[in-house]
């Protein structure tokens, strides 16, 4: 179904897609590359996101419904050798599938419309794969987006992409909004907006989550910055019971993102 298999690494089509692990190059191609089964198959489900598909001979054995939906959609489908999906992949062990993929964020105002009851924010975060697990937590926490501020991490990233395990497809994405310009429209569509921080003076347990909120991420090593701190109507802390210091920043966002989704569920 692929046709003849690229074995040459330094072919033009090889080159076009590797270059996309930089983010310059993404940025200016308004391309990203998306690795492994499950990040294929959430971006085949979205009309003209697909552009291209490498994949090994292995991996369309193991995966043909993909192969064959990407075909359906007359998506290109490329069979590479395994030297060039090295070349494709960032990761130790390659799972034999890497598509190439239009940029899927919305501005702020299409990410903010209707009438939003959940937001996750990202500010200054800068790891990756707490990011794209971040991603994740939202989506199954049912939020309706996820705001990467302008001092966030790039949520095309390699590594962040894997991380979100298909999540990045499925909720509206933003990114590069500047934090004052969020926390005003938040407020115009009616959400509170919390922060969350280990030295907040208030825990999960003491607030009203029941109405449409948003929380702040901060950075997984200093947290969030005082100004910013000051931008929110409340700081909040998840409790810790037992005796580890701290949690990281992905499972505290879970934490607050869920306890969210399930106050707003409560008859």
């Amino acid at each position: 179904m692929a046709g003849s298999e690229l074995t040459n690494v330094r072919s033009p089509r090889v080159k076009a897609a590797r270059r996309l692990t930089k983010r310059a190059f993404r940025e200016q191609d308004r391309k990203f590359l998306a690795e492994g089964p499950q990040a294929v198959r959430e971006a085949l489900r979205l009309d003209d996101v697909t552009l291209e598909l490498f994949t090994t001979a292995e991996a369309e054995l193991r995966h043909p419904e993909i192969v064959t939906e990407a075909a359906r959609r007359g998506v290109p489908v490329h069979r590479a050798s395994g030297e060039v999906m090295s070349e494709l992949s960032q990761t130790v062990t390659p799972q034999g599938l890497v598509a190439v993929c239009r940029l899927v964020h919305v501005p702020l105002e299409e990410a903010l419309s209707g009438e939003p009851r959940l937001v996750a924010m990202l500010a200054h975060v800068r790891d990756p794969g707490n990011a794209g697990t971040v991603m994740r937590a939202a989506d199954a926490a049912g939020a309706d987006s996820v705001i990467f501020t302008d001092a966030s991490v790039d949520p095309y990233n390699g590594k962040c992409v894997r991380a979100s395990v298909g999540s990045l497809f499925h909720l509206p994405v933003t990114i590069g909004a500047p934090v004052g310009a969020v926390v005003r429209q938040l407020r115009e569509r009616g959400l509170r907006v919390l922060a969350a921080d280990g030295a907040g003076k208030h825990t999960l347990d003491d607030v009203d989550l029941s109405g449409p909120t948003a929380w702040i991420f901060g950075n997984e090593a200093w947290g969030l910055p005082e100004e910013l701190l000051a931008e929110a109507d409340d700081v909040v802390r998840v409790p810790i019971y037992g005796q580890a210091e701290s949690l990281n920043l992905a499972t505290a966002a879970a934490v607050c993102l869920y306890s969210s989704a399930r106050a707003q569920r409560v008859p």
